[in-house]
């Protein structure tokens, strides 16, 4: 595609944009969509005050719908990042600059992997990345950071001379089961067993339901923001989700979640929340009022494998972090970011301080390959 009668604006909002032209390139990774993205803006989940303010940029040809996009961030924190570059700031201000504010191009508090730069053809990779750049370079930013990249698009950030970063994350992959036993039966006996009993342990005297679209009402968003703050405060020390996010998101793409409630004698104690995406069911938030022995485990694990088979799903991202996933059948999986950087010293800084990072990674990947829980063959 030519270059030409093309140009690279920045708007204040993805709310600016037509949701059809957004969602035509956004493709079916519910967390780059019009909907989930401006959910975020109208809760005041992102935005001002929240150090999370948007600058999406976009590609498109004089008064033409946009061609390519980048859902990206003035980010005046590293919070909700779920990539920890905590170190490069500390270096960074120690040597006498602002790492604040930066870029970041993401999907806010979701480290799930996905399209980061969103296009009708692949040519306009270069342009949109070396926008990104060129909007560092004039408003003083010092970085540029792309988290939780597809595969696919790894190559782009690459070719346009970004660091890349890896880090590993749990995935439950789906090798065509019918059932839970299906999966079960890949297990090694004594995992079986545990498992089982897990799952039995958790569902003692409980009912759990799954609802998605209308079936998703107030009082259930009302419960599941109790479970939310719950968790939000132990781990984060405050919620990055507005209630009102909770709303938007049902009344948007309901169609798109299933929320797991564990109820108690009707009241639900526990919930997890996923989205549902082309091939992959993402595990995003989970929360309760009264602790359950593995019921950690069901709503977010088990449950949501269930929902993978029912639903022909190819793997479950169950979110960041959580070595306990492993013995649950979830396997090591790499994940990439990528990282540009205005000053030429620290960006070699960095990319030695990330060449040593990435065979720490890879041995810790490999450790971890050889500990999963399925029966080996042969």
């Amino acid at each position: 595609m030519s270059e030409e009668g093309l140009a690279a604006r920045m708007a204040g909002s993805v709310g600016a944009f037509d949701r059809s032209a957004w969602n035509a390139l956004a493709g079916d990774n519910p967390f780059m969509r019009h909907e989930f993205l401006t959910a975020l803006e109208d809760s005041a989940s992102v935005g001002a005050g929240t150090g999370w303010q948007p600058v999406p940029l976009v590609i498109s040809s004089e008064g033409g719908p946009p061609l390519a996009a980048m859902p990206a961030y003035a980010k005046g924190h590293s919070q909700g990042e779920y990539v920890f570059d905590h170190a490069f700031a500390d270096a960074y201000e120690r040597a006498g600059g602002n790492y604040y504010p930066k870029l970041q191009i993401a999907a806010p508090f979701t480290p799930a992997t996905g399209p980061r730069l969103l296009l009708s053809d692949p040519a306009l990779a270069a342009p949109l990345l070396s926008a990104a750049e060129q909007v560092c370079l004039q408003n003083g930013f010092s970085s540029a950071h792309a988290t939780f990249i597809a595969p696919e698009q790894l190559g782009f950030f690459e070719e346009a001379g970004w660091l890349l970063r890896s880090d590993i994350q749990f995935h439950w992959l789906n090798h065509e089961f019918a059932t839970f036993d299906d999966f079960l039966a890949t297990l090694t006996s004594r995992k079986r067993k545990d498992l089982r009993k897990e799952r039995a342990a958790a569902q003692q005297g409980l009912e759990i339901v799954r609802l998605s679209g209308e079936a998703i009402r107030p009082e259930h968003w009302d419960a599941f923001w109790h479970f939310y703050q719950d968790t939000g405060a132990r781990k984060w020390g405050q919620p990055y989700l507005t209630r009102a996010a909770f709303d938007l998101l049902g009344e948007r793409m309901g169609n798109r979640i299933v929320l797991v409630l564990a109820l108690e004698e009707s009241e639900p104690i526990a919930g997890a929340l996923n989205f549902v995406g082309g091939d992959t069911l993402y595990g995003r938030y989970w929360g309760c009022t009264k602790q359950v022995r593995f019921l950690h485990f069901e709503l977010c694990y088990y449950q949501a494998i269930d929902v993978a088979i029912e639903l022909g799903l190819a793997k479950v991202e169950a979110g960041a972090q959580g070595g306990h996933k492993l013995a649950r059948g979830y396997e090591p999986v790499e994940t990439v970011s990528a990282h540009w950087f205005a000053d030429p010293g620290f960006r070699a800084a960095v990319a030695e301080y990330l060449e040593r990072e990435r065979e720490g990674v890879a041995a810790d990947r490999n450790y971890l390959e050889r500990r999963t829980p399925f029966r080996k063959i042969g």
